[in-house]
């Protein structure tokens, strides 16, 4: 049996592929993104991007961040072989918004902001709004759970390598 922090470090790649897989996703087949919701959505990315490169012995962690920060510094760096290790994402539904963080290695979601829940006027309401909030939570989780299947079914295909990393290849490649 592996050893919980054997197995970590050894998949962690699997979530940086998917994270550089969803930057992918995002700027070109929101279509998919919208396939596995049941409301028309919008999902970009935010304020935030950390991208790692290995070269040779030495880790390299480039950081873009800010409100209109360009991705170029991003793409830049894909070129050169790094993956998105964190990334900060707007989701919004309907007249909805969150947004949140998510990293890669463990796929845990940080920095959560979820939109406003109903007032609290009386004591009783309380129920009510944690209730609301729990749901809030529980869409962004659904969210990320849905994409991690999706990108798990074609990491597994043979589709993966014909297609999918050529097509990435060439999105990268067109960037400037």
């Amino acid at each position: 049996m592996l050893d919980i922090s054997i197995s970590y470090n050894r998949y962690k790649f699997l979530g940086h592929e998917f994270l550089t897989w969803l930057w992918y996703i995002i700027e070109n087949d929101i279509e998919l993104i919208n396939s596995l919701q049941q409301d028309p959505v919008s999902l970009v990315i935010g304020n935030r991007i950390v991208l790692e490169n290995k070269v040779h012995d030495a880790v390299e962690s480039i950081t873009i961040k800010g409100n209109d920060a360009g991705l170029e510094e991003g793409i830049l760096s894909l070129k050169k072989g790094a993956v998105v290790t964190e990334i900060n994402l707007s989701y919004k539904t309907g007249s909805q918004e969150w947004s949140f963080n998510i990293k890669g290695e463990s796929l845990n979601i940080s920095s959560l902001k979820t939109p406003e829940t109903g007032p609290i006027e009386k004591k009783q309401d309380i129920e009510g709004v944690v209730i609301e909030k729990i749901f809030l939570f529980e869409k962004i989780t659904k969210l990320i759970d849905s994409l991690y299947k999706e990108f798990i079914k074609k990491r597994v295909s043979n589709d993966w390598s014909k297609n999918i990393v050529p097509a990435i290849k060439k999105w990268i490649s067109l960037n400037k």
